[in-house]
């Protein structure tokens, strides 16, 4: 065991802890990644909140980038040295939805309570979400990290690991935009913001931002939306139409977990049109719907995990739409923080500006 510091979650709703820990050396199938980079997600923030319940205490942290400084026997081709992002999607490989194509929905279980993580004492410590990247190295499968260009800048590569990769996957893999249609992309926040860039990158023809701010309508049009209405206003909806030249969207991405959100929904759909589910309400939280409308109109709802990316095809796709200049990653920080400072860097994210913190970690 080593010893590492990490942010601990030991009380839901409470700040985290920055303390040593004891992380294992990686197993069969498995790699220690030195981290430099890891962002702060809105699920981090719901899991510290008590909001999805879950084992304390906790490192949370899925979002990360570094370079490999271990592994185990049998990992695929990956080396120490590697540069690598890590992503929380631990996927077995062999099971009936990853056979399917599906990795995001892998139906093996994971016991993360049992994971490479302990506390200074050796008591159990859930390594969230499958990673615990709120710490300098995490020891994860060789199937949830990618290989990145050594050049690429490990803050920015990070952003791949989640909000990209969901918001993009959302309308190219879970929609399945094709060219020509019409979308609107309710919440203009760091994964709304990716949605807008996959519809752009899918050809769409009009993309409709909805927010609460005129400040994050601008920076949506920045990532090509064409139009951007407020939340706001008493209907919407209506507003949308208009912008969409008089008839409802192919496709409604709702990129923020708020049931207002995802009660209203149908009503941007047009005819056939889909209302793709992104954002994660807290559980127990209900919407309502009137089935009759989506039934005689062929309208439909679909679930997106993470994009419905398969990491090891789509992550190097988007790393060369990046380096071609066509998908924004460096835009999308908002701020950088040092691990020390992290609860400032959530409450910065809590207040809804920002659309990516990022957290630093000194090598030296």
């Amino acid at each position: 065991m080593q010893t590492i510091k990490a942010a601990v979650c030991r009380a839901f709703n409470a700040p985290l802890v920055i303390e040593d820990i004891q992380i294992a050396p990686p197993g069969t199938g498995e790699v220690e990644v030195t981290l430099d980079a890891v962002a702060i997600c809105h699920s981090d923030i719901t899991y510290a909140s008590g909001a999805w319940g879950g084992h304390l205490p906790a490192v949370y942290g899925h979002e990360a980038a570094g370079i490999i400084t271990a592994t185990g026997d049998a990992v695929g081709g990956f080396q120490v040295g590697d540069a690598v992002v890590v992503t929380l999607i631990r996927a077995c490989g062999s099971c009936p939805s990853c056979a399917g194509g599906q990795p995001t929905i892998c139906e093996t279980p994971y016991n993360s309570v049992n994971g490479p993580l302990r506390t200074a004492d050796g008591s159990p410590l859930d390594q969230a979400m499958a990673c615990g990247a709120f710490a300098e190295k995490v020891v994860v499968s060789h199937r949830q990290i990618v290989k990145i260009p050594e050049t690429m800048p490990k803050d920015v590569a990070s952003l791949l690991s989640c909000g990209v990769i969901t918001g993009v996957g959302a309308a190219v893999n879970a929609a399945k935009l094709r060219p020509g249609q019409d979308v609107v992309v309710i919440g203009a926040g760091g994964v709304g913001l990716n949605a807008i860039q996959g519809a752009r990158l899918a050809g769409a023809r009009r993309i409709v931002a909805v927010d609460m701010t005129e400040e994050k309508l601008e920076i949506a049009k920045e990532f090509g939306a064409t139009h951007g209405v407020l939340a706001s206003l008493k209907e919407p909806w209506k507003a949308a139409f208009k912008a969409l030249g008089g008839r409802g969207a192919d496709a409604v991405l709702i990129a923020v977990g708020a049931i207002p959100a995802y009660d209203q929904a149908p009503r941007y759909l047009g005819r056939g049109g889909k209302a793709i589910m992104i954002g994660m309400p807290h559980s127990g939280d209900m919407s309502s719907y009137e089935p009759v409308v989506l039934a005689a109109l062929g309208q439909g709802l679909v679930g997106s995990k993470m994009g419905d990316v398969v990491i090891q095809r789509d992550i190097p796709w988007m790393i060369d739409l990046y380096e071609q200049g066509r998908l924004k990653l460096d835009e999308l920080i908002s701020g950088r923080w040092s691990l020390d400072q992290i609860n400032e860097a959530i409450e910065d994210t809590k207040t809804g500006s920002a659309k990516r913190n990022v957290i630093l970690f000194d090598r030296g």
